[in-house]
């Protein structure tokens, strides 16, 4: 594989920038030497030289000095084009970007514990985090497309540069931090190597991986993934049954997105909880907070849907609720 070394804008500004420098260092020793001037006046004519603004000379040259003066010219010529050229691709690819904000976004970054984390800003990759702000979740973007970061930046959006298989943006990121990693990368491949090293790097991470066919879905839960999504499966499912039952359809949107004030959310039952091991008739959530128990999911067990009054809530258990969505702060915020 050909590996492409081409020199950083960065890199060229700053070798270019050293050169004119070494030149003006240079030419100023060099007119001292050859026509005996002293150092003002040396360094005087350098800069005229270099600059090539044309001002008359100190004092009449001899021919070394003339001689002298030419290749100064030229080299001066050279340093001024690759510098001015390397200072023009420094701005047009958001370099001053990156020195001017990233600090400021490092910082953040660092501050970062319990946040989700999202490889690849695709569509995918789009829709996950606007689901995150809408729901005021703390997340960071890892992504490499120069044209996505400056998308990133417009919007306000933390973010790492770099590839999300390399394990040094994955440290930047703090994945040993974070509570959940989403990857969203076209690559199916990538998605495993992402899958096996996050989950080496934190055990206790949860991670969902995109698979374009169903028969990746068992190398990405082999890798590491806790849960595999199919976007085109699931868009076949959703135009069926918004073919066969649009109403439901309409309803899951309305849940999954928060119109119209409704919403859906799950929440663990926290040790030491009032609800510990009362029936749900006897909890009165229904009752106190006008929301709907759809499902229980004990810990290690298959989730019960729509279960009946007398179902016993235990410490542990994930409980799935449907309501409007500030009754269901409310419910949240009482079981902390």
């Amino acid at each position: 594989m050909i590996q492409n070394h081409a020199m950083s804008p960065g890199t060229k500004l700053i070798i270019s920038i050293s050169i004119i420098i070494f030149l003006a260092v240079g030419g100023t020793i060099g007119f001292t030497i050859l026509e005996k001037m002293k150092p003002l006046e040396g360094f005087y004519m350098t800069v005229i030289t270099l600059s090539t603004v044309g001002f008359g000379e100190i004092k009449p040259l001899h021919p070394a000095g003339r001689v002298f003066v030419i290749f100064l010219i030229v080299f001066g010529v050279i340093a001024g084009t690759i510098a001015f050229s390397a200072l023009g691709q420094f701005i047009v690819e958001g370099q001053l970007r990156n020195l001017l904000g990233r600090r400021k976004m490092k910082s953040k970054i660092g501050k970062l514990s319990n946040h989700y984390i999202i490889a690849g800003y695709g569509r995918v990759g789009k829709e996950v985090a606007q689901a995150y702000v809408r729901r005021k979740v703390p997340f960071i973007v890892i992504e490499s497309d120069n044209q996505t970061l400056n998308q990133l930046d417009a919007e306000g959006y933390l973010y790492v540069e770099g590839h999300a298989i390399e394990d040094s943006v994955l440290m930047e990121a703090q994945i040993d931090k974070a509570k959940v990693l989403v990857s969203t990368l076209p690559s199916e491949a990538d998605n495993v190597y992402l899958a096996l090293t996050a989950r080496h790097m934190n055990p206790n991470l949860y991670i969902i991986c995109r698979a374009d066919h169903p028969d990746g879905e068992k190398k990405l839960k082999r890798a590491g993934a806790n849960h595999v999504v199919t976007p085109h499966v699931l868009g076949g499912m959703r135009m069926a049954m918004a073919s066969l039952r649009p109403n439901v359809v309409d309803f899951m949107q309305m849940t999954a997105l928060g119109e119209a004030g409704l919403g859906i959310e799950e929440v663990t039952v926290p040790q030491g909880c009032r609800f510990d091991g009362q029936s749900l008739i006897d909890s009165k959530v229904k009752a106190d907070y006008d929301v709907t128990i759809v499902g229980i999911k004990k810990p290690n067990k298959e989730i019960v849907i729509s279960p009946p009054p007398t179902a016993i809530i235990e410490t542990g258990d994930i409980l799935l609720l449907v309501g409007a969505t500030n009754r269901l702060e409310d419910f949240t915020k009482e079981l902390g």
